[in-house]
Parts: C-alpha cells; sequence; structure tokens
C-alpha cells in the first residue's frame, strides 16, 4: 500500500522471489502524500530483477491509465526470463503476494474488469483475512492470455520493531483488536503531528494542533455522538448515566484516516 510503501513489503518474500520477474505494485495512491512519493520511486536494495509500478490515478499525465500497464508489462518481463519447461506454453500465470489487506483480490477484480469486462471473481473487504487459502486461477486477460492466483496475505514471522508493526495495523494488516484501537489512535495522532499534517484540527473543530490522545478522542466522540448508556450504582439505586466512548471515537478516527479523510499521509 501506498501508506507504507517500505513498511508494508514482506522481507520474507525477498528470498521467496529470488531471480524470478516480479512488479512491485503500490495500492491505494489516492491516499498517499504526493510530497512524499519520491520516498516510494525506488524498489530498494536486493529485491532482483523487477519493475516498478505505481498504478491507480499516480500520474494523472501518463497517457495510458497506469492499470492498463500492469498486463502489458508483466508479459514483457515473462517474455524476457528463462521459461525452462514452460516454454512451449502461450498462457501466463502470475502468483499475487503481499502483505493482509494490501489490495491484492481488489487488483485481481480491476485488471479482471478492464480486459475481459466482468464482474469481480474474488471476494474483497476492509479487514485482513478475507482471503483465507490460495485460490484457483483466475483469468484476467484473454490476448495474452494470463491467469492470476489470488493468496492470503503474509506477514513476517517477526517484525523488525514496533513502529513498523504500528504503521502495518493502521493500514489494517493486523487485525486492530490485537494492537487496540486506543493506542493505534495514539501512534497516529503522533505521526500525524511528525509529518505536520493537521487536517484532523478542522475535521474535528479542534482549536489547534494537540498531542494527547484524550482531548482528541473527546472531540471526536462529541462530535461524531459517540456516547453510551452506563450504569451506575449509588446509595438510592442504579442510575443510569450517558458518557462518551472513547473506544467508539478511537475507531472512528481510525476510520477517516483509511478513507482519506484526514489528508493524504505517507506513513514511511
Amino acid at each position: 500500500r501506498s501508506h507504507i510503501p517500505l513498511s508494508g513489503r514482506n522481507p520474507a518474500l525477498q528470498e521467496a522471489l529470488g531471480i524470478r520477474p516480479h512488479v512491485l505494485v503500490l495500492n491505494k495512491m489516492d491516499l498517499a502524500d504526493p510530497r512524499r512519493q519520491p520516498v516510494s520511486a525506488g524498489a530498494g536494495p536486493g529485491w532482483g530483477r523487477h519493475e516498478w509500478l505505481l498504478p491507480a490515478r499516480a500520474r494523472s499525465d501518463s497517457p495510458v491509465p497506469v492499470p492498463l500497464q500492469v498486463v502489458p508489462m508483466v508479459a514483457r518481463l515473462v517474455a524476457d526470463s528463462p521459461r525452462y519447461h514452460r516454454a512451449e506454453s502461450s498462457e501466463h500465470n502470475i502468483l499475487v503476494i503481499g502483505v493482509p489487506n494490501a489490495g491484492k483480490s481488489s487488483l485481481i477484480n480491476s485488471l479482471r474488469r478492464l480486459h475481459l469486462k466482468k464482474g469481480k471473481a474474488t471476494a474483497v473487504g476492509g479487514e485482513p483475512g478475507i482471503t483465507k487459502a490460495v485460490l484457483s486461477r483466475i483469468q484476467v486477460c484473454e490476448k495474452p492470455l494470463m491467469y492470476l492466483v489470488d493468496t492470503p496475505g503474509v506477514l513476517p514471522p517477526r517484525l523488525g520493531d514496533v513502529e513498523t508493526g504500528m504503521k502495518l495495523a493502521l493500514c489494517g494488516a493486523i487485525r486492530d483488536h490485537l494492537v487496540g484501537e486506543d493506542v493505534m489512535a495514539d501512534y497516529l495522532l503522533y505521526a500525524l503531528n511528525k509529518q505536520r499534517h493537521f487536517g484532523y484540527v478542522q475535521r474535528y473543530g479542534l482549536g489547534q494542533a494537540c498531542d494527547r490522545i484524550e482531548p482528541l478522542l473527546k472531540h471526536v466522540a462529541l462530535a461524531q455522538g459517540r456516547t453510551q448508556k452506563v450504569k451506575v450504582l449509588t446509595g438510592t439505586g442504579n442510575v443510569n448515566m450517558m458518557m462518551l466512548n472513547y473506544p467508539a471515537a478511537a475507531y472512528e478516527f481510525l476510520r477517516d484516516f483509511r478513507a482519506g479523510r484526514l489528508g493524504r499521509v505517507t506513513l514511511d
């Protein structure tokens, strides 16, 4: 994903790819900070033979829409590589791999819709774990004859550091409850302030930027009506009180970030 062009890549895939030709695809470029796109312009060392692609609205001045460049690019890479026992086969079988919730299924459906004018062939969702097994081949193009195989997202057994894990969680590669929405919201506020992205100030009607998560979540809860009824035991009986729902406010903060309502942000 373009939010995390470096943290969003699984180093364990480096060895698996080896010398195999591959294309690195950055998804959701419309949510990334255009000022920080040069950070994403290089694939980094050790990734073998590849071509780098910025899909979907990465360049408005490109004469050919970027999604339409994927199939020709893959076909050219395959044609320029040794085919071994598949030399007589005219079809292309491509594996789509990456971290969870990176948009692999959406990419397949998009290519299928563009080239075959067909509906979606694989389920998509806004949380990790929608694709649970390696699926059957899905045709996405007739000429050249090309099949893609959707796969579950894969994270390394151990993350390099806590900050990488937080970035992955913010982008939905790790389920929210495993990290905690309040912890993620706190880190998100830190990341936004560090990069001087203050879109949240206007979004939630704050007077100024803040560096503490509690007052921000209070404003989110008030602005979005996130309240909950709580039963309080008193000496005269039970009393129902309305209180601000801070976990729901934290979740709303995360949703706004993921939907781009806080501005275009690149975390790496």
